[in-house]
């Protein structure tokens, strides 16, 4: 940050993306947000021409222009841009004026919101009220199945014992079976329940276990890709629940691409300047579960963090629910986008201190 510039700590603590800019439209600084936004440092970009950086934009130019000339504010709404990396992004523009205190020369702040990023945090609340809704509701389901279950099972027993022969127990078993199997059903239907005990935990260690259970799972089978960043540090949680969390993930994952020999990808990043949920977030933890197989079904995208909904036969539709419940117990959340060949489960968990 130059000197010349106040409040730097204000500027770099913006969720919106800003870029300070001379009269000439060259790049004096940006902070945090826009580095994100633009996917390049603020050491790279000061210097550059401000329509080096969005690929010659004629609409940033009269933007600029009138700007300058008439020293008032101008705003653009969903304005189409492409980025150095030639990713087009579309965007909320601002550009006023700024007499910067001490400066020998006017200054203009150019301020960016991602239109993207305002309806994903529309998404995101829906999805989290949905997530919650669905939860309550699956809650009180399972605990009005768990006493009549209890009250089969001990039924069956006591019938057992007054039954001879093993052809009669048999059927008493059977009852017995499906009791329990469907009270481990409920039970997971329940989700995370209480105070679980929280510790540091290395995401990377998370991470490679649940790969070697799922490589252990499928012997001949698909490649499981890594790319981290070994530089994260440990957040704070229960082991086993995240442990569980992408066991689901990864299991779909490789399940995905299990017919196709494909390959699926763990990618972790961290994040600074991230909303989640209209919550604003310093530093975040990202990891990403990619597969090349054909992709979630439109039918069930809208609705595939719902209990019960699976894009498999065999499926139960509770672990996609079940891993957001508790991630979303360290104010994290899950996403995804999907396409063939080309679907990417993101996991974002807050590096804050955490519940």
């Amino acid at each position: 940050m130059t000197s010349d510039i106040s409040a730097p700590s204000l500027l770099h603590n913006l969720s919106t993306a800003v870029i300070v800019i001379d009269l000439d439209a060259v790049i004096l600084d940006s902070n945090v947000a826009a580095e994100n936004l633009l996917d390049m440092s603020a050491l790279k970009m000061r210097g550059m021409q401000l329509d080096e950086l969005f690929q010659g934009s004629k609409e940033m130019e009269h933007l600029v222009a009138a700007t300058r000339s008439e020293r008032r504010p101008y705003t653009d709404r969903d304005l189409k841009l492409v980025t150095h990396t030639l990713r087009p992004i579309v965007v909320d523009c601002t550009i006023s004026p700024w007499a910067a205190p001490g400066a020998d020369r006017d200054r203009m702040i150019v301020e960016l919101t991602s239109v993207e990023r305002h309806q994903r945090i529309q998404s995101e609340e829906t999805m989290l009220m949905q997530n919650q809704a669905t939860a309550a509701l699956m809650r009180g389901l399972a605990h009005e199945v768990k006493n009549p279950l209890g009250g089969i099972r001990g039924a069956a027993q006591l019938l057992e014992r007054q039954l001879d022969g093993s052809q009669q127990t048999e059927y008493t078993q059977i009852i017995i079976g499906e009791a329990d199997r469907l009270r481990k059903l409920v039970d997971r239907m329940l989700g995370p329940l209480g105070r679980l005990k929280k510790e540091p935990v290395n995401i990377h260690e998370v991470l490679e276990h649940v790969r070697n259970v799922v490589q252990a799972e499928n012997p001949d089978g698909v490649n499981i890709n890594r790319d981290y960043d070994p530089s994260l540090p440990e957040l704070t949680a229960n082991r086993d629940e995240l442990v569980q969390a992408f066991l689901n993930l990864i299991r779909n994952a490789v399940q995905a691409v299990s017919d196709s020999n494909g390959e699926v990808g763990l990618k972790t990043r961290a994040q600074r300047s991230i909303t989640i949920a209209n919550k604003f977030h310093k530093l975040v933890l990202s990891v990403e579960v990619s597969d090349n197989g054909p992709g979630v079904d439109e039918e069930i995208a809208e609705s595939i963090f719902f209990p019960m909904v699976s894009g498999r036969a065999e499926g139960s539709g509770l672990g996609l629910p079940l891993s957001q419940a508790i991630v979303n117990r360290y104010g994290g959340l899950i996403a995804f986008t999907s396409e063939p060949k080309n679907t990417v489960f993101t996991v974002w968990l807050p590096l804050e201190a955490t519940p």
